[in-house]
């Protein structure tokens, strides 16, 4: 009888702990600094701040395509993005700010494969924590069947 009492009372504390992971996919096409900047570099920082105010956590996964694959290159000259003088500008500024959300918050940036090949993208140009997709669709399937909220930052 103690057995299952304690089966039943770590099943309990298993699915409490459950409640406290919130999961959001963020599908990122946005193409402009400012777009960057405040919702997906401030937008992450601040959303991972508040559910840890509240005792929970936030997983983030970000699927990157459309006009966000630029902030993703390593070396800009060899991509269709070297005549992008913002970027080049920035890139300075954002490559760490990036890193960080890897590293520290634990985001997973997830880039379509199939739009990298019609852009010409080489996968060995891409940041180290950067992970490929198939395609971006294939992406937000799979996190949203994995209980993730979609985020659409355009």
């Amino acid at each position: 009888m103690l057995k299952k009492i304690i089966i039943f009372l770590l099943c309990v504390v298993f699915l409490n702990a459950q409640d406290g992971v919130k999961k959001v996919v963020i599908d990122l096409t946005a193409g402009d600094m400012k777009t960057i900047e405040r919702k997906l570099l401030s937008g992450i920082a601040k959303y991972k701040a508040h559910y840890e105010s509240n005792l929970e956590e936030l997983e983030v996964s970000v699927v990157i395509h459309g006009d966000a694959y630029k902030y993703f290159i390593n070396d800009l000259k060899s991509s269709p993005y070297k005549n992008d003088v913002e970027l080049i500008l920035k890139q300075k500024d954002i490559k760490p700010r990036l890193k960080s959300m890897s590293n520290i918050y634990e985001v997973e940036f997830l880039m379509c494969k199939a739009g990298m090949k019609k852009l010409k993208i080489n996968e060995n140009n891409l940041y180290k924590f950067v992970k490929l997709v198939p395609t971006s669709s294939i992406g937000l399937i799979d996190k949203q069947n994995e209980d993730f909220a979609y985020l659409p930052i355009r």
